[in-house]
């Protein structure tokens, strides 16, 4: 798979005030449905003494990143009043790969079910809003092994394509980078070529 698609950047929080009741938006991206639903066990974890916490999430679910698995609770409040409108921030801005929990501390006011639904939307907004969306490329991680004659040659590489990549330099010197998986195998063969064939490469 290497279609592109949008995300946020970085976990993030909003919170805010309405009728008395505190709402906080928290925002992270993931690459599972197990990172999203430990996120949200996490949160209701620090704020187990919150009125609710609502989550939701978008995640492309397997590898080919063909089946959406997409995700909201009420956690309480009434029908449709809350996990939707949250899932439905992440629909409309077409987010993937993200899960976003709502805490709510009821103050004393209710809101109603058109209050509840505009006070969650605005909380998952405000935090994609803070975290900031960007576009994201699958990627895949590639282990380059290299005796140190080599090593400054892969090193020149992958800083001049811009790749995230860690580097250990034991016996021998181990690279461990990030790259779109549209660009792989011409990056592999490059690694290759310069190389002459002596880089070990894996997938990771």
């Amino acid at each position: 798979m290497s279609r592109t698609y949008n995300t946020i950047a970085e976990a993030a929080t909003a919170e805010f005030i309405v009728q008395g009741s505190e709402f906080i938006g928290h925002a992270r991206p993931v690459n599972s449905v197990s990172d999203a639903e430990a996120f949200i066990d996490a949160i209701s974890n620090e704020y187990a003494d919150a009125t609710h916490n609502v989550p939701a999430y978008r995640v492309r679910a397997d590898s080919d990143g063909d089946l959406l698995r997409e995700y909201s609770s009420d956690d309480g409040e009434p029908a449709s009043s809350a996990g939707k409108p949250a899932l439905n921030v992440l629909t409309q801005r077409e987010i993937e790969n993200c899960v976003v929990v709502v805490t709510r501390y009821y103050g004393g006011t209710n809101l109603g079910v058109g209050g509840l639904v505009r006070a969650y939307s605005r909380a998952v907004k405000d935090a994609v809003d803070e975290a900031g969306v960007i576009e994201e490329r699958p990627h895949e991680r590639v282990s380059i092994t290299v005796e140190y004659d080599d090593s400054g040659t892969v090193r020149g590489i992958l800083e001049s394509e811009g790749y995230e990549f860690d580097a250990a330099y034991e016996a021998d010197v181990s690279f461990d980078v990030r790259v779109p998986v549209a660009e792989a195998e011409a990056f592999r063969d490059r690694i290759r070529s310069a190389t002459s064939g002596r880089a070990v490469l894996e997938s990771t």
